[in-house]
């Protein structure tokens, strides 16, 4: 229950922090970098009709996408995926009627597309990281995904890069260029942010009191430990080798204490972003 409750908040966090950096930077400039979004920028720019504002096209578009989604994509559609899609029109009506823009919060047009990026890759990468998505772009990518031969990756810069080129014609040369700029940093900030979010340390200890030290890590940490014999090719003395992952902020108690055991352990200690099994993310 509390880690459902956990990936409950971090889904209402994520989609709160992707709605703000949509509706009060990306809107406001016409950065159409993608996504839903960018093409209900683009639109609400390029229609006649002023009650389609870019928040009641979102809206519009996310629920068709959500239909077409059950439609063509079916199993793989699930139902956080729904529920972040349906808050994130909801979020950026709400800014709409509480706090209407009609134009950009500054006079710094790159400032404001690097603020836009950084709250929507974070936005969306704890998302990706709670197994959950905006939808939008992501149903297309999807569903481009099933009936060609792209995958997922490139289906989806395909359709995101159509959006953002399209701002060339409705706002610009100038916007159009941030628009492509910040296509590309918001790829490598999503990939950057959800290994950050994921990172572990995998520990490597080739020690003589290997029952102290394991000890240590399954009783106090909680953590798994496998241990293995060595020998010291120039001292031909008999060791053991510990292998143990733990998380980020464990590590430096994990360092301390091998160091208190045993000052004469050998460590070596590996980055990780992606560990797979019990106690980390599920297979």
């Amino acid at each position: 229950m509390l880690k459902k409750l956990k990936s409950f908040l971090f889904m209402n966090l994520g989609t709160l922090l992707l709605s703000v950096g949509v509706y009060f930077f990306k809107i406001p400039n016409g950065f159409a970098t993608g996504g839903v979004s960018g093409i209900a920028t683009v639109l609400a720019k390029v229609l006649p009709f002023e009650f389609l504002t870019p928040a009641v096209l979102i809206i519009i578009f996310n629920v068709i996408l959500l239909v077409v989604g059950f439609i063509f994509v079916n199993k793989q559609f699930g139902i956080k995926t729904v529920y972040c899609t349906l808050l994130y029109s909801a979020f950026t009506y709400i800014f709409e009627l509480l706090v209407p823009l009609d134009k950009p919060l500054t006079e710094q047009p790159l400032l404001e597309l690097v603020v836009a990026m950084m709250l929507t890759a974070v936005g969306s990468a704890i998302l990706f990281n709670a197994d959950a998505s905006s939808g939008g772009t992501d149903i297309i990518a999807m569903i481009m995904k099933k009936y060609t031969a792209l995958n997922v990756g490139m289906a989806l810069l395909i359709a995101d890069a159509l959006v953002a080129f399209s701002s060339f014609f409705v706002f610009g040369i100038t916007t159009g260029l941030f628009s492509v700029l910040g296509l590309f940093v918001k790829a490598f900030l999503i990939d950057g942010i959800i290994e950050n979010l994921n990172m572990c340390k995998y520990f490597t200890i080739i020690t003589e009191k290997p029952d102290e030290i394991c000890n240590y890590i399954m009783q106090s940490m909680h953590r798994g430990v496998t241990k293995f014999d060595a020998e010291g090719a120039f001292s031909h003395r008999n060791k053991k080798v510990l292998l143990t992952v733990c998380r980020r902020h464990e590590a430096h108690l994990l360092k301390a204490k091998i160091k208190e055991i045993d000052p004469t352990a050998f460590i070596m200690i590996t980055n990780s972003s992606e560990i797979l099994g019990h106690g980390f993310r599920s297979l």
